[in-house]
């Protein structure tokens, strides 16, 4: 026990000059650290919202939409299925969760029973598994039949549950992509409930850039401009059924948004871009985005552009024209660029959307919080005032309790905070109000484990031991209990991060670390000082 290894001395030094050199920075303004070197550690412990305020969204994910958008494609299959086959039919629409026609020839009925039932599409995921469960499962659409030769399309319950789920799966991560190309660090970005994504935006500059970009949808299709029919004529209801009439971005002289007749069949879908990026028309000197396809939308980009030279070319995004520029010549290179009067700041905004990707559904903000930094500012201020008293508590304590002895425990304490404010750096981990309680909590345990073996060394003296057997059997017996006591807290916080929310892993995540933390001061280094002390000193008495 007296002894100790050369190279364990040097790995416990070492071990502590690197915490201090990882949690140095947080001693000096962020922008003092700026500009050092990159070999330079010079990272901060991550302010939660709580501490340096920010903006707290809660937002939800209109699933329904993702249901109107499949019955509208459904209809339109309908449409394309039964005319190639020569099925006459009226009353084609859609209501609810179902579409409804009726045939004009009853007894092509179950030709076109078999036709529609074609349509459907099989369902995997736990959707369709909880789908199966409450009696759905299978295809997403059921096809049913009346003797009066009216056909109904149902939308399975198991369908809707999937898409549901996809949706909120997808969007999260999309909510993710834009907001990482913000620059705002460490959001927490979660599912709350079965519909809403919870958005924590710490430190945020501009809150309503951030909302513009997660209010659009951003799904941006490209379809041709219906030049069979104009614009007056589909103003008074003559509009041709496989078409739609959709306004522009842009306005006309007298204010209003220019309209455009457009194909509803989607020639290039925008899921097929790999990138975008704000750039400047070389003629016009005007914003612009330019875009690149994969290799698919390349080909098909090129194909299109090919067949349909001499005719506009509709750039929708979110059911409004951008701009409708007329073919001149095959695209074939898979990139192009969109212009739309934008401004440096639009055309930024635009091309994050696209390369972040479009939403499955559009996402309300129906909570809205904003923290301020004063108030920030006064929860460090409480914290650091809590743990101050704490830290003086505790070290008076243990003076008051063991005397000399106790100067181990309290420089053990003094770098373990330095260890947890380090490990907490080098990880990045985001410090919340309730991690401060979490240090606080963590001060008070750090010399649980050097108030056993006191205790024990208390007792071995009692005994009739000698100081240094006194000593040695005082860390060995209580090692056990040390290890037990903080192995179950260890597990009960890592229960708190895997089931708790964002406050209460912040708070799980401090009392981790500061429980290994101490583990390692109170059984390594004070052991080393103690030790090292009674080399030197040889007491031949224990005033504990």
């Amino acid at each position: 026990m007296i002894y100790f290894a050369q190279w364990k001395v040097w790995l416990i030094a070492a071990v502590i000059v690197l915490g201090v050199v990882f949690a140095l920075p947080n001693a000096f303004p962020a922008k003092s650290v700026e500009g050092l070197p990159n070999w330079v550690p010079s990272r901060q412990l991550n302010l939660g919202l709580d501490l340096q305020g920010g903006s707290h969204l809660l937002l939800e994910v209109e699933t329904e939409a993702l249901v109107r958008e499949r019955l509208e494609n459904l209809v339109d299959a309908v449409r394309q299925t039964l005319r190639r086959d020569q099925i006459g039919y009226t009353g084609l629409g859609a209501a609810g969760r179902q579409v409804t026609l009726k045939l004009r020839d009853l007894p092509q009925l179950d030709k076109a029973r078999d036709l529609l039932r074609g349509l459907a599409t099989p369902i995997a995921g736990v959707g369709a598994q909880l789908g199966a469960i409450l009696g759905g499962g299978g295809p997403d659409i059921e096809v049913e039949t009346a003797p009066d030769g009216t056909i109904t399309l149902k939308l399975t319950e198991a369908a809707v549950l999937e898409a549901r789920r996809k949706a909120i799966q997808q969007s999260i991560e999309i909510v993710r992509r834009r907001i990482d190309e913000t620059g705002v660090r460490e959001p927490t970005i979660q599912q709350q409930g079965a519909e809403r994504i919870l958005v924590q935006l710490p430190g945020l500059d501009d809150p309503d850039r951030v909302k513009r970009l997660l209010g659009r949808t951003a799904k941006m299709v490209f379809r041709l401009v219906d030049a069979t029919v104009s614009v007056e004529e589909a103003r008074a209801g003559r509009l041709p059924p496989g078409s739609d009439l959709l306004d522009s971005t842009e306005n006309d002289s007298a204010g209003r948004p220019l309209q455009y007749v457009v194909r509803k069949q989607v020639m290039v879908s925008g899921e097929s871009l790999v990138d975008a990026q704000p750039s400047f028309d070389q003629r016009t000197n005007e914003p612009v985005v330019s875009f690149r396809f994969d290799s698919v939308g390349a080909k098909r980009f090129g194909e299109v552009t090919q067949q349909n030279v001499g005719r506009p070319f509709a750039i929708v995004l979110d059911g409004k024209v951008i701009s409708a520029p007329v073919i001149r010549e095959p695209i074939l290179g898979g990139s192009g660029q969109i212009s739309g009067r934008f401004t440096v700041q639009g055309a930024n905004d635009l091309a994050v959307l696209l390369r972040a990707g479009a939403l499955p559904a559009p996402l309300k903000i129906i909570e809205e919080r904003t923290v301020g930094p004063e108030l920030g500012s006064d929860s460090i201020r409480a914290g650091t005032i809590a743990a101050f008293v704490a830290v003086i508590a505790v070290i008076a304590f243990m003076f008051l309790s063991y005397g000399p002895f106790a100067a181990t425990a309290n420089i053990a304490l003094a770098v373990n905070m330095v260890l947890l404010a380090a490990a907490m750096t080098l990880l990045q981990a985001t410090l919340t109000l309730p991690g401060i309680a979490g240090i606080v909590l963590t001060v008070g345990m750090a010399v649980d484990a050097n108030v056993l073996i006191f205790e024990r060394i208390r007792e071995e003296v009692r005994a009739g031991k000698t100081p240094f057997n006194a000593v040695e059997a005082g860390y060995k017996r209580a090692f056990v209990t040390i290890l037990d006591s903080n192995l179950t807290t260890v597990i009960a916080a890592i229960l708190l991060y895997q089931f708790g929310s964002g406050p209460v892993r912040g708070f799980a995540v401090t009392l981790t670390i500061g429980i290994i933390a101490s583990m390692f001061t109170a059984i390594t280094l004070s052991r080393l000082m103690l030790v090292s002390w009674m080399r030197w000193a040889r007491p031949t008495t224990i005033a504990i």
